[in-house]
C-alpha cells in the first residue's frame, strides 16, 4: 500500500473513518465528490434526471463497496468516478442509449474551464465572448467521439491527472496521451475559424 501524500490525507482520512462506521465521514466524502460525480455522468448523457438517478446510485454503491477500497495513489473522487462510469457504461448499453448534443446546461455549477474569474464581475460584453466561447468549445466536445469526449472530460472539465484517466478508462498512460493528443487535435478542427 502507498503512503498517503499530504494533499489526499483528508479525503482518505474520511475513508478510513466511513470504513469504521462513522456516516459522517461518509456524508463530508458525498459533499466533497457529489458536483464531480453528477457534472462527469451529465457531460456524458445530457439528461438532468437521469444523471441525478446515476449520482445517487454511484453513492449506493460506494457506500457499500467503502469496506474494499484502499489508496492506491490516487485521489478518492477517481474512485467515485470510476463506480458512476461503470454505472453510465451499463445504463449505454443496456438501453442502446445515444449520445444527444451537449448543451451548455453542464456548465451551470460553473465548472472550472466555464466558471467566472473569482472576485470578477464580469459586464455584458465580457459575459457575451464567454457565453459563445462556451458554446463553440461544447458544440466541439459534443462533436468528439466517445473515447476522445471522455478523455476531454476526465481530463480538462474534471481535472483528473494523466494516471488517473487512465485508471478509470482502463488503459495505460500512453495510450491515454495519445487519445488526448488526438482528441485536442480534432477539437481544434471541429472548432470555428474564429476560436482558432
Amino acid at each position: 500500500m502507498h503512503e498517503v501524500p499530504d494533499e489526499q490525507a483528508g479525503p482518505w482520512a474520511l475513508v478510513r473513518a466511513a470504513q469504521q462506521g462513522d456516516t459522517a465521514a461518509f456524508g463530508a466524502l458525498y459533499d466533497q465528490y457529489v458536483d464531480v460525480v453528477y457534472r462527469y455522468v451529465y457531460f456524458r448523457l445530457s439528461d438532468r434526471e437521469l444523471a441525478e438517478d446515476i449520482t445517487s446510485e454511484t453513492f449506493l454503491r460506494a457506500l457499500r463497496r467503502i469496506s474494499s477500497v484502499s489508496y492506491q495513489g490516487r485521489d478518492v473522487g477517481a474512485w467515485f468516478v470510476t463506480i458512476a462510469r461503470n454505472i453510465v457504461l451499463d445504463h449505454l448499453k443496456s438501453s442502446r442509449y445515444k449520445l444527444e448534443v451537449v448543451t451548455d446546461e453542464v456548465t451551470d455549477s460553473g465548472t472550472a474551464p466555464f466558471a467566472a474569474p473569482s472576485g470578477a464581475d464580469p459586464g455584458p460584453e465580457q459575459q457575451a465572448v464567454t457565453s459563445a466561447t462556451r458554446d463553440a468549445l461544447l458544440s466541439a466536445i459534443a462533436g468528439l467521439g466517445d473515447d476522445q469526449r471522455e478523455c476531454i472530460v476526465l481530463r480538462f472539465i474534471q481535472g483528473l491527472s494523466l494516471a488517473e484517466t487512465a485508471q478509470i478508462m482502463k488503459r495505460n498512460e500512453g495510450a491515454i496521451k495519445a487519445l488526448q493528443h488526438r482528441a485536442v487535435r480534432k477539437l481544434a478542427q471541429l472548432l470555428p475559424n474564429a476560436w482558432r
